[in-house]
């Protein structure tokens, strides 16, 4: 079955295991999640990733990371550019998320990236989630 909104998949399993307070959680695996996936780790929201060959697409694994082993490091996670709904932002309009404390996660011409990288290199793009 074709699932219509991938990184919504991905986002929707890392909350979830952060509810249930996993210490990892299996995706299926794509450039884009990986790279996503890179930022989180980047920005510290997660402990580390690998990507795990099988005979199909591969399973991305994200290592969750939680502090004092009981609260999860990502409060919240949020799908904002949808399949049926896509959002753009330039580079003056890219939101800052909770006054600084989170990130927007932007995909654009130079690959996918933090707010504030999209800010300093002054390029925009599609505002795929907040994470804070």
């Amino acid at each position: 079955m074709s699932m219509t909104d991938p990184i919504a998949d991905m986002l929707t399993r890392i909350r979830n295991a952060n509810m249930v307070k996993l210490q990892k959680v299996d995706i299926p695996s794509s450039n884009v999640k990986v790279n996503i996936a890179q930022v989180l780790k980047q920005e510290g929201y997660i402990k580390n990733y690998k990507v795990i060959a099988d005979n199909r697409q591969g399973v991305l694994r994200v290592y969750l990371k939680f502090i004092d082993e009981k609260d999860p490091v990502i409060n919240e996670i949020t799908r904002i550019s949808k399949p049926g709904s896509r959002t753009y932002v330039d580079s003056e309009s890219i939101p800052t998320i909770k006054n600084g404390l989170g990130i927007a996660i932007l995909s654009t011409s130079k690959g996918i990236m933090t707010d504030a990288s999209a800010r300093q290199a002054g390029i925009g793009g599609e505002l795929l989630c907040t994470v804070w």
